[in-house]
């Protein structure tokens, strides 16, 4: 029901992806009478392999956390992810309000034993061809060096378990590469990630700059939120930028034509669904404005993530380098 544009994008999203994959089941969660209506519009009312589960509420756009929370306990965010919850579903995808999903689902599912604060993990295209892991993008505003220090070991968990690396290269994005550079949250950050890299815990390159994440430098980039939503913002402006250049005439648009094929790596909607790291569950975000094509690669990762065990490598590994940390502590 979320994001921009709700089931009239979300519901074709599904049916295309069920179109795909033979052996997956989707739960549309939701206004039933909206989503059967919408349904009904695609001849797909009857699917065999989708569930209708009814909501009464929704979580808009501008809603606040509080509202989220605590007025609207029957909203189809909520549901869904208590769907996650109770082993109903594998995964949660949203297209809503970003901090309603994250704190739905921080409330929901709780986090993991040994991490403070969930991170939001999505991918970049790289030159080399493959993708470019990068968090937090958005989901932690404000960091110490030991919330950035858990965000380095999330991220390498997943992308060792999505794209099957033993050892991914992380990186942390900075001013300049040399040690001596950035503010005093980053060099701390980085005093802990070298100190794991000499234990063998985990492959620290050391520090990168922005350009490294197109270029494939390493395979896991960590930075704050703000520092990674204004990135993200960024570079989907200059992705749609550069999309207008090329149909601004006849001849720009032939040239687009011959460059097609290159010209879809270009295109954000081909890496829209990001993964909330740190929770006992998976969910997904996907950008309020997405397409239906955007939100069905949003289905496509959570699928993926269920798939390729991701939660369970998580909570493994997890365990196994998460240091005690001040906000632990304090909890104890």
């Amino acid at each position: 029901m979320g994001g921009d544009h709700g089931p009239s994008v979300t519901i074709p999203a599904a049916i295309s992806f069920l179109k795909k994959q033979s052996d997956v089941h989707l739960i549309l969660v939701g206004l039933e009478d909206v989503l059967r209506a919408e349904l009904k519009k695609h001849h797909a009312e009857a699917h065999p392999r989708i569930t209708v589960k009814n909501a009464t509420e929704v979580v808009t756009m501008d809603d606040p956390l509080e509202i989220a929370l605590r007025k609207k306990k029957d909203s189809s965010m909520r549901v869904a992810v208590e769907l996650v919850k109770d082993g109903s579903a594998n995964a949660s995808v949203s297209a809503g309000n970003t901090g309603a999903l994250m704190a739905v689902s921080r409330y929901v599912l709780k986090t993991m034993a040994g991490v403070d604060r969930p991170a939001i993990c999505s991918i970049m295209p790289n030159q080399k061809g493959g993708p470019t892991y990068m968090l937090d993008l958005g989901a932690n505003v404000d960091c110490e060096p030991h919330h950035l220090h858990q965000f380095a070991i999330m991220g390498s968990v997943l992308c060792a378990a999505m794209e099957n690396i033993e050892r991914p290269t992380i990186g942390l994005l900075n001013v300049g590469t040399e040690e001596i550079k950035g503010n005093d949250v980053v060099k701390a950050t980085g005093v802990l990630l070298r100190a794991d890299h000499e234990r063998g815990k985990l492959n620290f390159h050391g520090n990168v700059e922005g350009n490294d994440i197109f270029k494939g430098t390493v395979d896991v980039v960590v930075c704050d939120g703000f520092v990674g939503n204004v990135t993200l913002k960024a570079v989907e402006g200059l992705s749609r930028f550069v999309k207008s250049v090329f149909t601004e005439n006849i001849f720009s648009m032939a040239g687009a034509l011959l460059a097609r094929k290159s010209l879809k790596k270009l295109n954000p909607e081909r890496y829209n669904g990001a993964g909330l790291l740190g929770l006992k569950g998976l969910v997904f975000k996907s950008h309020g404005g997405a397409s239906a094509f955007a939100f069905e690669w949003a289905i496509k990762r959570a699928y993926d993530a269920a798939k390729y065990d991701v939660q369970e490598h998580l909570s493994a590994l997890i365990a196994e380098l998460m240091p005690t940390t001040p906000d632990a502590q304090q909890q104890a």
